[in-house]
């Protein structure tokens, strides 16, 4: 079974410096390992060639984003399973092995995330993926390990194999055939939300997403756009309402979109409230995008009737706001 694992990168030179050569170090063995470069001008490709003349790189030559990142640069790899890895990854010894191994004895399985832990702190979770990814039923992400922005400490009640809604973004293991089959990351979401669009037509077409708990990782996460971002939140909120108009059950979108419409306006004036009028305006320009985009987004709907979709029925902002819960375990 080919490995290949794919860094996306844009004006990433301090970040490759710092985590590719523990790529290297602890996958080079398993797997094949590329840079994709969105036409940075920080001269992180003349530091690649020069400093790992082994590490393949692909040339964009216009930022594409994520998802039309990668669906340049897949094109252009030859491997059975694809690892879509953010270049603020720290990899760990053998983190790779039990990836394979799985996709090896579990044909179903189509996407598979490794533990995802923090970086910054490597005793707690990272935001963006955690332990795996779960939706809410108005399509408010969350994982296990972290609800909103609170972090659980890696206690080891995650280091398990579980199936999940979505894998994260920030290291991602896809079938080829599968990625393919799905037609790839759609790139009307250009970055954000994207890997949740993903995973969302993977289970419609009968794959599994599963969560390996005896593989992890670190995470910086934010090294590309903040966290606090006004671009962040212009995409988080657009991409959301895209993905529910795209994947949701059709007899529960005009509530689903009606609901998060006004839910985002409630956003909208807490930051408005807390000063924050850039992350307001931002809202107002997603729902502007959403508009524009949404015949675009019907058209791409493909009803599944035997598909159920697989999250909490619970609200997780009413959960986590009002009742206060802040663990997983506890939903």
């Amino acid at each position: 079974m080919k490995v290949a694992i794919v860094i996306l990168n844009w004006n990433g030179k301090q970040l490759l410096e710092t985590f590719l050569p523990l790529v290297v170090a602890h996958s080079r063995d398993e797997a094949s390992i590329f840079v994709a470069d969105n036409a940075s001008t920080d001269g992180s490709i003349s530091y690649v060639s020069s400093h790992f003349p082994n590490v393949g790189i692909i040339k964009m030559n216009e930022n594409r984003g994520y998802a039309g990142g990668y669906n340049e640069a897949l094109q252009h790899v030859d491997a059975d399973i694809f690892v879509l890895m953010n270049s603020d990854i720290a990899t760990t010894e053998g983190w790779l092995q039990p990836i394979v191994r799985h996709f090896k004895t579990q044909p179903k399985t189509g996407i598979l995330q490794p533990k995802l832990l923090d970086y910054k702190r490597k005793t707690h979770f990272e935001y963006a993926g955690a332990a795996g990814g779960f939706i809410d039923r108005l399509g408010y992400p969350f994982c296990r390990g972290r609800i909103f922005n609170q972090l659980e400490a890696d206690l080891g009640q995650y280091d398990d194999e579980a199936h999940i809604f979505w894998a994260s973004g920030a290291c991602l293991c896809i079938r080829r055939d599968v990625f393919w089959q799905l037609g790839g990351l759609d790139e009307d979401f250009f970055a954000h939300q994207e890997e949740i669009d993903l995973c969302w037509r993977a289970h419609k077409a009968g794959f599994e997403v599963k969560y390996i708990g005896d593989s992890h990782v670190y995470h910086v996460g934010g090294a590309t756009l903040g966290s606090m971002s006004p671009q962040k939140t212009f995409y988080n909120f657009r991409n959301t309402l895209l993905a529910l108009l795209k994947n949701a059950p059709k007899r529960f979108v005009p509530f689903l979109v009606l609901t998060r419409l006004v839910l985002d306006g409630v956003a909208g004036l807490k930051f408005m409230v807390e000063g924050k009028f850039i992350h307001t305006w931002a809202i107002f320009r997603a729902h502007g995008s959403f508009y524009k985009l949404a015949a675009k987004m019907l058209k791409k709907r493909q009803e599944t009737p035997t598909y159920k979709p697989y999250y909490k029925t619970q609200s997780i902002v009413f959960l986590h706001f009002v009742l206060g819960i802040r663990k997983f375990k506890d939903l």
